[in-house]
């Protein structure tokens, strides 16, 4: 059972910068897609940013050229650098990661709460 540990959320200003990171328990080499998903209260959890192990990105229109999803095979995590941030980001962030096997399996972090406001 593959285990997400978020860290890095918090209060900013719009315009400012986070930097989220997602530790990983086993090794990320295998893992198919690793990324980011947010979910603002009212909404629907939707897809931030994601990376596979073919290094494919895939990347929400909303946070294309501000954001950016990386992947340390030695460190065993994901990140997702956030620039210029906005109200509207503001959301609780989920890591993310997808094991390919007879189907693809999805497993989640806990969230950590980004909230954007002066």
């Amino acid at each position: 059972q593959v285990q997400l540990v978020e860290s890095g959320g918090g209060l900013v200003q719009p315009g400012g910068s986070l930097r989220l990171s997602c530790a990983v328990s086993e090794s990320i080499f295998n893992i198919y897609s690793l990324g980011w998903y947010r979910q603002a209260p009212g909404h629907q959890r939707e897809l931030v940013a994601i990376r596979t192990n073919g290094d494919y990105v895939n990347y929400a229109d909303s946070v294309k050229g501000r954001f950016t999803v990386s992947r340390d095979n030695a460190k065993n995590t994901v990140d997702l650098q956030m620039n210029s941030l906005k109200p509207e980001d503001t959301a609780v962030y989920y890591c993310n990661a997808v094991i390919m096997k007879e189907r693809g399996y999805h497993y989640w972090g806990q969230g950590t709460q980004v909230t954007v406001s002066s």
